[in-house]
């Protein structure tokens, strides 16, 4: 991706951050994660952090798996696995931009990806 233009690299960030967003919501935050188990064998939740690297391991499953995931909710609770760890997606823009441009990434982009964030999708979160 560092041998994009600018513009391209951007956005890429663009389009990450609005399919992170889509995906931040309760339907899918609420999973526990399919590896773990809490005390007493009851189910482990995600955390703010784990729900946010779920989201980006589907992402980078493809377009594909992003678009299944929103009609069948039990297509994304494999995700969750420790073993299905997608954070390192986050860092993509900014280290293509960086290589790039000589330039530090300093781009906010027009969706918020933090886990929460999308309003809609956590309806009891609304202020």
């Amino acid at each position: 991706m560092s041998r994009h233009p600018a513009p391209h690299i951007i956005g890429f960030a663009e389009h990450l951050s609005e399919a992170l967003y889509r995906l931040d919501q309760e339907k899918f935050g609420t999973l526990p994660v399919v590896d773990l188990t809490a005390r007493y064998g009851s189910p482990f939740p995600q955390s703010a952090d784990v729900f946010l690297y779920t989201r980006c391991a589907v992402v980078a499953a493809g377009q594909a798996v992003w678009e299944s995931v929103f009609s069948d909710a039990d297509k994304f609770a494999p995700y969750t696995s420790s073993e299905r760890d997608g954070e390192w997606l986050l860092y993509v823009p900014d280290k293509a931009y960086e290589l790039a441009t000589g330039k530090k990434w300093n781009h906010a982009t027009r969706y918020c990806s933090e886990s929460y964030s999308n309003r809609d999708g956590w309806p009891d979160l609304r202020a």
